[in-house]
Formats: structure tokens, C-alpha cells, sequence
């Protein structure tokens, strides 16, 4: 009789996709905060108030210089970005295909997940490219 551990797996268990879930759910919630921190503060750079020069306008890492309203508009569009692949990563949860390598077929390692939640390649088919 073939032990677990011999044969491939072709997808992660239920235990190990809710693992996946918690921590993308953990992710997508920091990345929201920080798209609305980002909006925030394209918004105040129109105006000309106090709160320019405030502590708190100042972005993500501490002592970290002022954005300009064009960089951060990348930042926020980037963020976007990273909402929407991490938004896909849950529906791929759903349907049971997360972790799947689109190009190989192959279970993506788990470590890589861990890394890099909304991976859609593993390091394998992303090397070829």
C-alpha cells in the first residue's frame, strides 16, 4: 500500500487551503489599510492645511519622506494591483485550484505560498520565463 508521502499530490488538503485562506485574509486586510492610507494622502496633497506637514501624513515606513501626489498614486495603483491578485487567490481557494502551478500543473511548494500568497507559478515554470 502507497504511503501519502509517495504519491504526488495534485492539490492542498482543506486543512492546508483554510491555513492559505487566514493568511491571505490576514494580507488582503493589511493591504486595504494601506491602499486608504495611500488615497488619504493623495487627497490632502491638494490642500494646503496644516495637516500637510503632520506626523501622520507621512507613509508606510517610519521616517519616510513626504510623497509626492505622483508617487503616491503609483503606490496606491500598485496596491490595487495587489488587492485584486490576493482577491483571485481566495476565489482559486474556493474552487479548490489554489496552489496549482498554471503552467506546470504541479502543486506550487507551500513555502513559496507562504512567501508569495497569490502565486500563480511556481519557481520552476517563473524561471522558464
Amino acid at each position: 500500500m502507497k504511503s501519502k508521502e509517495t504519491k504526488a499530490k495534485t492539490r492542498y488538503s482543506d486543512e492546508e487551503l483554510a491555513e492559505f485562506k487566514e493568511l491571505i485574509l490576514d494580507k488582503l486586510e493589511k493591504a486595504q489599510r494601506d491602499y486608504e492610507t495611500l488615497r488619504e494622502v493623495i487627497m490632502q496633497s491638494n490642500s494646503n492645511d496644516t495637516t500637510d506637514t503632520s506626523p501622520t501624513f507621512k507613509v508606510l515606513e517610519e521616517g519616510a519622506a513626504t510623497l509626492s501626489k505622483e508617487e503616491s498614486s503609483k503606490l496606491a495603483e500598485r496596491q490595487q494591483k495587489f488587492i485584486q491578485h490576493l482577491e483571485a487567490a481566495l476565489v482559486r481557494i474556493e474552487n479548490k485550484t489554489y496552489g496549482i502551478c498554471r503552467e506546470t500543473g504541479k502543486l506550487i511548494p507551500a513555502d513559496r505560498l507562504r512567501a508569495v500568497p497569490h502565486a500563480t507559478l511556481s519557481m520552476e515554470a517563473k524561471n522558464r520565463r
